[in-house]
């Protein structure tokens, strides 16, 4: 009788243990992601700016049938400078949506509407540059020639402005330069070396630039 009743506590005993672990486990179920999920098909413009990434991304979107389409007699351009991105457009439709780097503070770049006032493809400053001295070395990396001096024997050599598209009389452009995702540049409108070409491809004097 003794041997069975403590077979039967014994048994009790495990029970309540078994219970007891069950009751801690914790369902496992799929894992989940907690990254947002994007609703738009690939490929699509608002795939593209609903990336988390976007503005700030180097990345650019073009629509390829449309850019075949576009030509100077029916393109303009946006500048949007909060976004830091710029738009070739093709009348109202979006064509291209590409990083720009405008100007700092200090040097801004203008807003309203503009017109393309000259287009060059191989267009260096004659104001912002580097100043090298008697030997060859760099002495100002970040040099403005109305107010830096040039050493004796040394030179100033003007940045590089290629596919330069002026926009005011006063030294404002488009041109490919290096694209930060902040205003970085002199008040230019910097834009990528592999975009600058077809933009440049694509517009002609007289263009219209809007700029906000």
């Amino acid at each position: 009788m003794n041997i069975t009743r403590s077979l039967v506590r014994f048994a009790a005993i495990l029970f309540a243990l078994f219970l007891a672990n069950c009751a801690n486990q914790k369902t496992v179920g799929p894992v989940t992601s907690n990254k947002p999920v994007n609703p738009y098909p690939p490929g699509t413009y608002e795939h593209f700016k609903a990336e988390p990434s976007y503005p700030k991304t180097h990345n650019v979107w073009k629509n390829d049938e449309l850019l075949a389409q576009t030509h100077d007699g029916n393109s303009h351009i946006k500048i949007n400078l909060a976004t830091q991105r710029g738009m070739l457009m093709n009348n109202g439709e979006l064509v291209m949506d590409y990083p720009i780097c405008s100007g700092v503070k200090s040097r801004p770049t203008p807003t309203g509407t503009f017109y393309i006032l000259e287009k060059i493809v191989d267009k260096s400053s004659n104001r912002y540059g580097k100043i090298y001295d008697a030997s060859g070395s760099i002495i100002n990396g970040d040099a403005d020639a109305l107010s830096d001096t040039i050493p004796e024997g040394g030179r100033f050599v003007g940045a590089p402005m290629k596919y330069w598209m002026r926009l005011t009389y006063d030294g404002v452009g488009h041109h490919i330069g290096p694209v930060k995702r902040y205003p970085a540049s002199h008040a230019c409108i910097r834009g990528p070396r592999a975009v600058m070409p077809i933009v440049y491809s694509k517009v002609k004097l007289g263009t219209r630039f809007d700029i906000e």
